[in-house]
């Protein structure tokens, strides 16, 4: 079974490391002209190693020079083992203890020290070289090996690193390939017939020949052309190599360095960050809106820093949010750099705990250390923060760091988190809408307690959010808690019910509207006679009887006498086959000031239909007259 790791150098200027690569692959990774006129690595280079055993090793070849600090962090970035090169005619210099802050800082977890030069100190020297190597590699967070001595001149050592390597690399963990999809870009180019290539290392999941892709920042999608590891075409691009994807459909123009290729939709920019940063012993402290350089993957972007307290001290951890002046990619658990402003110097590192902050709080969320390692306490953190806008279950496998596949389990086991399609809310925030509406469906009966239900528009309104609302009426709806009728929303158990001064004060407008018939009574009249009754919600409450009918939104009718006056009217009709107004005043005895505003109410009810100032016959007509006629 093939296995690959990515093995990344480090080490000062000018300590061997590009020698020392040659030496192991017999590949020069020096590739521009003035780094070989000036004897030093500018940019990344890359070299194939295999070691035996199905294992071959993707070597990134960093910079030693301080000008440079930048590049190695992106060589650096994604790699699973460190080679530290130390020359043995110099020993440890401040690059090299720069690298290992780096390192460090990256969350590499194993590497493998070699002292190049050996040719150049004699056997007291090295054994002092060695001592303070040791005395400096001891308590790091990086697994070193045993050092192993050598020399590119003699070819000492040469083997036993190689069998070092070999060892080491062998018992790295395997990335996921079900993960999801990224390859932070390090290099660009154009290649005849290939169109854009970009390289870089697969950090996590697999892309295939024709697969989509997006490239991030600015979303541009393309397709994967062809994929190249170490000039072998492959299938598919998977974890832990360097690779090569010629990609269709971008331009060389939309694609830099610290740009990222991903696959799906999970993916998006960030715009700000949270972190728990820990800076060097000998930085400077990090205030509010302290400027610094944010390095993750193989992007450098400017930010501000706002930590949840006054400043992180040097030497210390402090949690932070860091607002980007440029945007980029990252995911939970992405490891970074933080480095000066000016003068440019590697300050500290930090892990990142939110690619994607809610604007409210403008301060991260306070997790502890050991808390934020756990998904699902991540998780509940996540959705309690953003109270009613709630949590997309999508962009969980880059929020919380984990594969889609454990995206459910997480969810399941987050207590009072609840999945309300298609965001995941705080059983808090559910229970405080529940309560609101509950509570203004009460107050609603209360003062309109002739209503069938509160309308349903109005009661989103109680709750913020809408979709909120619009689920916590479904869910009571669907425990039986409140009963969704059309538009209208009610209590369970609330029926509509007359008082006795109501039901006597009904009985009269009944009684007052019989003796109207055909000309009906608006609320105003019925108060110039019978104040008691010129009640709108005791008359709508008959309405909805069917004892009464509302003409246009403020004459009442009985029914009876409505469904007469309206039978003559369809009659006329019929007859005439096309009736105007003027004829059927004079069969109806009706003034314009009735009779226009019931033809309007008949035209809304399909009865009759209107072309200009006649009407004939509507659909509902002929339904109409044969309910009359039954009855």
């Amino acid at each position: 079974m093939e296995r690959h790791v990515v093995v990344g150098t480090a080490g000062h200027v000018d300590h061997g490391k590009t020698s020392l690569v040659k030496a192991l692959t017999g590949t020069d990774t020096d590739r521009w002209e003035e780094e070989k006129r000036r004897g030093i690595t500018i940019d990344l280079g890359f070299a194939v190693l295999e070691l035996g055993s199905g294992l071959t090793a993707s070597i990134v070849d960093v910079p030693g020079h301080e000008d440079f600090v930048r590049n190695m962090v992106a060589g650096a970035t994604g790699i699973d083992l460190a080679l530290l090169v130390v020359a043995a005619d110099e020993g440890v210099m401040p690059q090299t203890s720069e690298h290992l802050a780096i390192l460090e800082f990256l969350g590499v977890k194993a590497g493998v020290v070699a002292i190049t030069k050996c040719d150049l100190a004699d056997s007291e020297w090295l054994e002092l070289v060695k001592e303070d190597l040791v005395e400096r590699l001891t308590g790091s967070a990086v697994a070193w090996q045993s050092v192993v001595v050598c020399s590119v001149i003699d070819g000492r050592g040469i083997d036993e690193l190689r069998d070092t390597l070999s060892s080491v690399a062998g018992s790295i963990a395997v990335r996921s390939r079900e993960d999801l999809f990224r390859l932070p870009v390090d290099r660009i180019f154009s290649v005849a017939g290939a169109g854009t290539v970009v390289t870089g290392t697969t950090w996590s999941g697999t892309a295939r020949v024709g697969d989509e892709v997006r490239v991030l920042p600015g979303d541009h999608r393309a397709r994967v052309r062809g994929i190249e590891v170490h000039g072998h075409a492959y299938d598919a691009a998977v974890p832990g190599r360097r690779t090569a994807l010629a990609l269709a459909g971008i331009g060389r123009r939309d694609i830099a360095r610290g740009h990222v290729v991903v696959a799906g939709d999970h993916w998006r920019e960030s715009h700000s960050v949270d972190v728990i940063i820990t800076l060097l012993p000998a930085s400077r402290p990090i205030t509010q809106r302290s400027r610094v350089r944010f390095h993750v993957g193989t992007a450098e972007a400017l930010a501000r820093v706002t930590p949840v307290h006054s400043e992180i001290e040097p030497g210390s951890v402090g949690k932070a949010r860091l607002r980007l002046e440029t945007p980029l990619v990252c995911r939970w658990g992405d490891r970074a750099v933080i480095r000066s402003y000016s003068p440019v110097t590697t300050i500290g590192g930090c892990v990142v705990v939110d690619p994607w902050p809610p604007s409210r709080p403008r301060r991260p969320v306070r997790l502890d250390e050991k808390a934020a390692l756990d998904p699902t306490v991540r998780l509940k953190a996540f959705v309690d923060v953003a109270a009613e806008v709630g949590v997309s279950p999508d962009e969980l496998p880059v929020r919380l760091g984990v594969v889609p596949g454990e995206v459910a389990r997480v969810i399941k086991s987050a207590a009072d988190v609840i999945p309300t399609s298609p965001r995941l809310l705080a059983r808090r925030v559910i229970d405080a809408a529940r309560d609101a509406t509950f509570g203004a469906l009460a107050d609603y009966h209360r003062k309109k307690p002739l209503d069938p239900g509160m309308p349903r528009e109005l009661l989103r309104q109680v709750v913020r959010d809408e979709s909120l609302a619009e689920y916590v009426q479904q869910s009571l709806n669907e425990a039986g808690q409140v009963t969704i009728e059309g538009q209208t929303v009610r209590s369970a158990g609330h029926r509509p019910t007359l008082t006795d001064e109501q039901a006597e004060a009904g009985r009269r407008a009944l009684a007052e509207l019989r003796t109207a018939g055909a000309l009906g009574r608006s609320v105003a009249e019925l108060g110039g006679t019978l104040p008691a009754i010129a009640d709108r919600d005791l008359l709508e409450f008959y309405v909805r009887q069917g004892a009464i009918v509302r003409v246009g939104k403020d004459r009442y009718y009985d029914k009876t006498a409505l469904d007469q006056i309206m039978l003559r009217i369809l009659q006329e009709i019929d007859r005439l086959d096309r009736a105007s107004p003027g004829q059927l005043r004079a069969k109806t005895g009706l003034t314009r000031k009735y009779l226009i505003p019931l033809l309007e109410w008949m035209d809304v009810h399909s009865l009759t239909q209107r072309d200009g100032d006649t009407r004939g016959l509507g659909p509902a007509a002929v339904q109409f007259l044969n309910q009359v006629d039954s009855s």
